[in-house]
């Protein structure tokens, strides 16, 4: 799949599962190669021994992520304690993408995700804010109680740039075309464009992570 023909896939995915509601019946137990893929070449976890890991593929530019974020977030807020979710931000070519990536995981370092992350994808999707340059991002942040130095000094880091280093690791690990996505543990990709829709790739992404946690 081509990543420019990603969104239209996804919305005609979507179309086709409310076409034929019975499709949610099917992914009680869902198909590989039909809702999810599994990895030829597992990818390395960094969750603690025990735990499940779960991560989430996007943009912020990417209307998907933003629509799929309040779901998400429901959804990972009710996850099991031996599941260990985690956000990647992914980038397809190096700006504006790269840009965002910095932009995450300065806001990571500075404990700020939670606080800000959403009001990120309401300024670039509701209010279309131009948020590609740290100079924007540092005066939107500023502008949101955030210390514009320490962003700035985040944004530019040699943690940031190895983490963003980390994360293209993982997209290409999990060969990731499109946003948003799931992987779990290494081993599985799941998506809304695969699953039907964001509801049912979080439906796929549990039974995933069953599998994980009682193997067959």
């Amino acid at each position: 799949m081509q990543r420019r023909q990603f969104s239209i896939t996804l919305l005609g995915a979507s179309a086709a599962a409310a076409t034929f509601p019975a499709a949610a019946q099917a992914l009680k137990s869902p198909v590989e190669g039909k809702h999810y893929v599994r990895l030829n070449q597992p990818v390395s976890t960094t969750a603690a021994p025990g735990k499940i890991e779960v991560l989430e593929f996007f943009w912020y530019g990417c209307p998907h992520c933003a629509a799929f974020e309040p779901m998400l977030d429901a959804w990972a807020k009710q996850l099991p304690p031996d599941v260990a979710f985690q956000r990647v931000p992914v980038a397809f070519a190096a700006e504006p993408y790269g840009a965002h990536q910095r932009l995450f995981y300065a806001l990571d370092s500075l404990g700020l995700v939670a606080a800000m992350h959403k009001k990120l994808f309401y300024a670039i999707h509701e209010k279309r804010m131009r948020l590609d340059k740290p100079a924007d991002m540092a005066a939107f942040l500023a502008g949101n109680g955030v210390d514009a130095a320490k962003f700035n000094e985040a944004y530019s880091s040699f943690t940031t740039e190895t983490r963003v280093k980390r994360a293209n690791l993982l997209a290409d690990g999990y060969k990731i075309d499109g946003v948003p996505a799931l992987g779990v543990h290494g081993r599985y990709f799941t998506s809304g464009a695969l699953a039907g829709d964001h509801e049912r790739a979080l439906d796929v992404a549990d039974a995933l992570i069953q599998r994980v946690r009682k193997p067959a």
